[in-house]
């Protein structure tokens, strides 16, 4: 299977919801990236799974090539999850999602639960409470990429797939404003959507995360039914971390299904 995808996008209330769909002939896995990423951080999971899945690794609201909405709310994230699965005429996907991915993802699953078959959540809990305030730091706009790069100082090795050039300079693929905004609609105790599947679940936490501690993770699987709780040698980003664990677990798991 070729890991060069298709761009597509379909039309939400006027607003651009973009999508990267690495094609094939397997069954559909939906991938959710976490806040300031985008579909295409997918890439190399879409490669090691093969032709047994086709992933689509969609562009959320207000990131990468996606347009900015008018909220980052709760139901507005799902029902965007909601709406591609539709246009692509899928009513069995896979869902997989990282941190802010993860919880829009067992949330799809909660609230469409005809959509969802099963879910792989990536090192995020069923109570969220974190806080991106650093981010407003950043510039919006430099005139060159050495100085965009210069002033997002230490954060700049995490950003560099969201550098863009834009028509009024150099900025990043998301307004950090709206992912403050967003981190805010995430905080919260999500447990009531975490516990009302029971379709199969892994969770795979990152064993040095700080998002997601031991205990909690513990907890969600052991309340949860047909869920498997995995850990890797990784912090918050296992998918960029240890690739290739990663895909071998959610193989493993898929290969259950």
């Amino acid at each position: 299977m070729t890991t060069e995808p298709k761009r597509a996008a379909v039309v939400v209330a006027g607003r651009r919801l973009s999508y990267l769909d690495f094609g094939g002939p397997g069954r559909p896995l939906l991938a959710l990236h976490g806040h300031f990423g985008e579909g295409r951080t997918f890439t190399r999971l879409a490669g090691e799974l093969g032709e047994s899945w086709r992933v689509i690794a969609l562009d959320q609201r207000g990131h990468g090539h996606s347009d900015r909405p008018a909220d980052f709310s709760r139901t507005g994230y799902v029902e965007d999850a909601a709406t591609v699965l539709d246009h692509l005429g899928i009513d069995g996907a896979v869902v997989l999602g990282h941190s802010l991915g993860g919880v829009n993802a067992f949330q799809l699953a909660a609230r469409f639960p005809g959509l969802v078959d099963a879910l792989v959540v990536e090192d995020v809990g069923a109570e969220v409470d974190d806080d991106l305030s650093f981010c407003l730091s950043w510039p919006r706009r430099a005139p060159t990429r050495a100085g965009l790069l210069e002033g997002l100082g230490p954060s700049a090795r995490y950003l560099m797939d969201a550098v863009r050039e834009h028509a009024d300079g150099w900025g990043l693929a998301f307004e950090a404003t709206d992912m403050h905004d967003s981190q805010q609609h995430l905080n919260g105790d999500h447990w009531d959507d975490w516990l009302a599947g029971n379709c199969p679940a892994l969770l795979v936490r990152g064993s040095r995360s700080t998002v997601l501690s031991a205990e909690h993770a513990k907890d969600m699987a052991a309340r949860r039914p047909h869920t498997r709780l995995v850990e890797l040698p990784a912090g918050h980003t296992v998918h960029e971390t240890v690739p290739v664990e990663f895909a071998a677990v959610v193989r493993e798991f898929l290969s259950t299904l």
